[in-house]
């Protein structure tokens, strides 16, 4: 793991274990630019993930000035899948370094299983789950596919380079 991705991690830990919710005005400014759907997905996301997202969401429209409705959407639900494995933040931290030296395949196989192993895949397949959730939900599909593709390579990515490389540089993940 490079030193960079350890010290967004560390950033993230810390960011975790902070209580409370997202301020009321950031709640408010987030669920504005959410559709029904996506923002009954915006509700099952946990504290951390939701300060999280607001940040990527804001710097987002920092750096482009008025992005589309979808884009905004897409950075604050871009980690949403993370909800269908049901981890909190110790949780997350053992995923995190196991997914980090796991071979590649054991979460497809992991998938298949129950209990621990299936809820391990399950984080580790976030980005996948979070594009179908989305997807089910009736969210535009450029925010679904963002979801999809956050994790993804540049040359994967199914949403136009310039805004994904934007999403991504906010995400910093």
């Amino acid at each position: 793991m490079p030193l960079a991705d350890a010290a967004h991690l560390v950033r993230r830990f810390f960011g975790a274990i902070k209580p409370g919710a997202p301020p009321a005005e950031d709640e408010a400014w987030a669920v504005s630019h959410l559709g029904d759907g996506e923002t009954a997905l915006w509700h099952r996301m946990n504290n951390p993930d939701q300060r999280h997202a607001i940040e990527v969401a804001r710097a987002v429209v920092a750096e482009m000035g008025d992005p589309d409705r979808p884009v905004v959407a897409a950075a604050l639900l871009h980690d949403v899948g993370k909800v269908v494995s049901g981890y909190r933040t110790p949780a997350r931290v053992v995923a995190t370094v196991l997914w980090a030296v796991a071979p590649d395949g054991l979460a497809d196989q992991w998938l298949e299983a129950s209990g621990p192993r299936k809820r391990m895949a399950e984080y580790r397949r976030h980005p996948e789950l979070g594009e179908q959730l989305l997807a089910n939900a009736g969210a535009d599909e450029f925010t679904s596919s963002w979801a999809g593709d956050h994790h993804r390579p540049e040359p994967r990515w199914r949403v136009d380079p310039a805004i994904g490389a934007i999403l991504k540089a906010c995400d910093d993940d």
